[in-house]
């Protein structure tokens, strides 16, 4: 049988896919440059050809690197399953869990979610890592997170996703807003006037989903790089926007008595999910968390 390469070797071809540059990539790897060149020079043997691309001030997959890359980042995460999944057999929901929110979802929940796992998890240490929707499901793939909290629709690849639960957007508009005020449809609204989150948010494209305003790149309608800055941006009656119902609740929304949540007809609506690896060794620890999630949400609708 001829010789496979490695997970170290592919580990080290991945790290400098990251980092394009030796040195840094062998500081993240834990050993020296010379290791870690020498590394990816067997694992070019190993393969026939050529990944990396090197000159003094340069360096570049080449378009078999970017292939092998591609797959190593699947064979790593395998592996690391394979390590977790010894763990689960043995010590059934202990240990670390990382786990990715977005950002539209994150500060509804995380407080009540926190107690929760404490109360019904007490061997789980949970990892909280919030960021935007393809960056999470990226790092899920990628085997740095376990599982992930977003909403649907998003393109989930090969994930496995599990429902926590669906929720209308609201119109939110400031009270000195009178066409919004009045406002009893999306076809009402003087969508000149919406503001939206920064691209990258996955609501600004559930947003856009309902309202036909196109994607223009010269547009030059007002956006917000966060939900607090969205709510400051209507209250002061720059426009108005559309928001989550896990928001409404929230006392940024709540407790500003600037502003108004109303429902409208056909507004756009979203799916909450829990997204891990259809490989996942934490099949225990999704379904007791798809549960705690579903009841946070439910709480908060009600």
């Amino acid at each position: 049988m001829a010789a496979l390469p490695s997970l170290r070797q592919l580990s080290y071809l991945v790290t400098l896919s990251e980092t394009l540059h030796f040195t840094e990539a062998a500081r993240r790897s834990f050993v020296t440059q010379s290791t870690l060149s020498g590394g990816i020079m067997e694992l070019e043997r190993l393969l026939g050809g050529v990944l990396v691309e090197r000159d003094r001030q340069n360096v570049r997959l080449t378009p078999l690197g970017e292939q092998v890359v591609a797959r190593a980042r699947v064979l790593l995460a395998d592996a690391q399953d394979l390590m977790r999944l010894s763990r689960e057999m043995s010590e059934p929901l202990t240990g670390d869990l990382h786990l990715g929110v977005i950002p539209t979802i994150a500060p509804f929940i995380l407080t009540r979610l926190l107690d929760e796992v404490h109360q019904q998890l007490p061997k789980i240490q949970l990892h909280l890592h919030e960021a935007q929707s393809e960056k999470i499901v990226e790092r899920l793939e990628h085997g740095n997170l376990d599982m992930i909290v977003l909403a649907l629709p998003f393109d989930t690849r090969s994930l496995k996703v599990a429902e926590i639960s669906k929720e209308n957007l609201y119109l939110v508009c400031s009270k000195q807003d009178t066409n919004a005020l009045q406002a009893n449809s999306l076809d009402d609204l003087d969508l000149s006037r919406l503001i939206l989150l920064e691209e990258g948010h996955c609501l600004r494209d559930h947003v856009l989903s309902a309202c036909p305003i196109g994607e223009r790149k010269n547009d030059n309608r007002l956006k917000a790089s966060s939900l607090p800055t969205l709510v400051e941006m209507v209250s002061s009656n720059l426009g108005f926007t559309l928001l989550p119902e896990i928001a409404i609740e929230n006392s940024m929304i709540k407790f500003n008595d600037q502003i108004t949540a109303k429902p409208i007809e056909d507004a756009p609506s979203r799916t909450l999910a829990l997204v891990t690896r259809k490989s996942t060794p934490l099949q225990s620890e999704f379904d007791v968390l798809l549960q705690i999630m579903q009841k946070i949400t439910t709480n908060l609708h009600e």
